[in-house]
This record gives structure tokens, C-alpha cells and sequence, in this order.
């Protein structure tokens, strides 16, 4: 019987939550560019501790990850776990301020769980619902709806390997084109800045390298 498919973020393995997942789902740890738990093409999530949503509040941080997290995805998710939500020096007025801004203005879900059992249950639900009934495939970078032809491009260099949205910009700007970006050779590459021997040996591998589908 097929089981439902979760990447999550290697940072991930010492909550618990995927080791409860695995117990009915297939589970790959990756490191993920984005978010912390995949779920299909269009759904990623990130998951905090309410300890660490309050850090990244007060560190400036949470709203950086939002963003990054919404330009990939056309649907992501925030999931707080744990009940201390409330227990630090912050004002609840500025807890919910925050909530409601990614709620309305950023479009962005938030669901508080009590636990990683409770969170490993809700994404479970989520991946069966998306995989099962809707007939998504899981996608380390998500499908986002109306790119112009320049942000498909640059998607499309993003995905090569250990290149960022900086190094994608340089291949381009230096190539003129997916197409000759991708006939470069392991010399030419590294006339790009910021791309080394390893770097463009690993780009090579996987432009050169044939696929095989062991489902097929």
C-alpha cells in the first residue's frame, strides 16, 4: 500500500515529530531551503516552538522567514506548538497584533498545537488530504501560480544544486540563458562568482546525469 509522503528539515529529527510520522508515512529528512516540513507542491510548514516563535519575534526574524516561506509556496502554513505562548515578557496585545498581520496582511495560516504528537497528527491529515484526494506530489520547491517569464527563469537555475537566488541572478546575468547555463562547462561556470570546482562539478552531475524512476 502507497503512504503518504513527508519531507522534513533535518533541523527537525530531534523534535520527535518525524520518528511519529514515520509510524504511518514515508519520511525523508532533507535540508530544506524553506520551512521545515513539505507536504505536497503547493503546501510547506513552518513549525515552532512558541518559545522559539517569541525569539524570532523579538530577534526580528519571523517576518524575513514568512516572506521567504510565501514566495516559495503557494500555500504555507505556520503551526506554534506548545501552550507558553504567553508566558514571556511580551505583551498579549503585541502576540496577537503579530498573529493577526500574518493572518491579514501575509495570508498566511497560523494553527496552535499542543504538542509534537498533536503537530505530527495535523500533518499527516494535511499530506493525506493533499496526496490522496487532491493528487499533489510532493515538491521541495513549490508550484507559485503567475511568474513572469524572468522569475521562471531564475526558478529554474534555483533549482540546480547550493545555488541561491544571488547565484542564480550571476549564471543568468553571465549566461544570457537557462539553456546556455545549463550547456556551460565546469570551466565556464566558475567564471561566475561565487561558483567553485565543487559547485559547478555538482551542477554538471545533475544536467548530465540520467534519470531513473524505480516507481516506473
Amino acid at each position: 500500500m502507497q503512504k503518504v509522503r513527508v519531507v522534513a528539515d533535518t533541523r527537525e529529527v530531534f523534535s520527535g515529530i518525524p520518528e511519529l510520522l514515520a509510524t504511518k508515512a514515508e519520511v525523508e529528512i532533507k535540508q530544506l531551503p524553506v520551512g521545515d516540513y513539505v507536504l505536497s507542491e503547493r503546501i510547506c510548514v513552518e513549525r515552532k516552538k512558541a518559545q522559539d516563535f517569541l525569539d524570532s519575534l523579538v530577534k526580528k526574524r519571523l517576518f524575513n522567514q514568512i516572506i521567504r516561506l510565501r514566495e516559495a509556496y503557494e500555500k504555507p502554513l505556520l503551526i506554534i506548538e506548545d501552550e507558553e505562548l504567553f508566558s514571556r515578557n511580551v505583551s498579549r496585545q503585541a502576540i496577537y497584533g503579530v498573529i493577526a498581520c500574518l493572518l491579514t496582511d501575509y495570508e498566511i495560516p497560523v494553527v496552535r498545537t499542543k504538542d509534537a504528537e498533536e503537530t505530527a497528527s495535523l500533518l499527516y491529515a494535511i499530506a493525506l488530504r493533499e496526496q490522496f484526494r487532491k493528487k499533489r506530489e510532493v515538491a521541495l520547491r513549490g508550484k507559485k501560480p503567475d511568474m513572469s517569464l524572468k522569475e521562471r527563469q531564475q526558478f529554474i537555475i534555483e533549482g540546480l544544486p547550493n545555488i541561491s537566488a544571488v547565484l542564480a541572478k550571476r549564471l543568468l546575468s553571465h549566461f544570457k540563458s537557462v539553456r546556455k547555463v545549463f550547456n556551460a562547462s565546469t570551466e565556464e561556470l566558475q567564471k561566475v562568482e561565487g561558483i567553485g570546482r565543487k559547485k559547478a562539478e555538482k551542477i554538471i552531475e545533475v544536467v548530465e546525469a540520467e534519470w531513473e524512476d524505480q516507481n516506473l
